[in-house]
């Protein structure tokens, strides 16, 4: 299935995927971005955004987790995170954290946040319209990860 077939099939987790791995590239670039500041707490902020960058990665792109060494709680902590639900109330959390750093001062910190929060409206799209977590083959979904072990 190709990426264009994937997006014609109007389910909303795939959406989510994508926007998930557009929050990754934002919490990577704006975290760094940021951590430059003398704010102290946005340097803390900006830590658990890159945090929130390693963690989305793990989510989102199954491969890894099967070709990265991480811990077994880890990994557990992460398989729980399979439902549409459980991904939305994930996003939701990561978001509120960094939607949270806008107390200190407004950054760039919110764009990840924003992104974030498309996510999980995105994977609770897909949950209340009963549509089931499909995997894009592009980011290592259902065919690809069982191909490697």
């Amino acid at each position: 299935m190709t990426l264009k077939e994937e997006f014609a099939t109007r389910n909303f987790s795939i959406y989510a995927q994508w926007l998930g791995v557009l929050s990754i590239i934002f919490c990577f670039a704006l975290g760094i971005a940021n951590i430059f500041t003398f704010k102290l707490l946005i340097i803390i902020f900006s830590c658990i955004c890159i945090a929130s960058g390693f963690v989305i990665i793990f989510i989102e792109i199954p491969l890894l987790l099967r070709i990265c060494p991480t811990s077994a709680s880890f990994d557990a902590a992460l398989r729980k995170i399979t439902t549409n639900y459980m991904r939305a109330g994930a996003y939701g959390i990561m978001a509120l954290i960094q939607y949270l750093s806008c107390i200190s001062k407004v950054t760039s910190l919110l764009v990840p946040a924003i992104f974030m929060t498309f996510t999980a409206a995105c994977y609770a799209l897909a949950g209340l319209k009963g549509q089931a977590f499909v995997g894009s083959k592009t980011l290592g979904g259902a065919g690809v990860a069982q191909m490697i072990v």
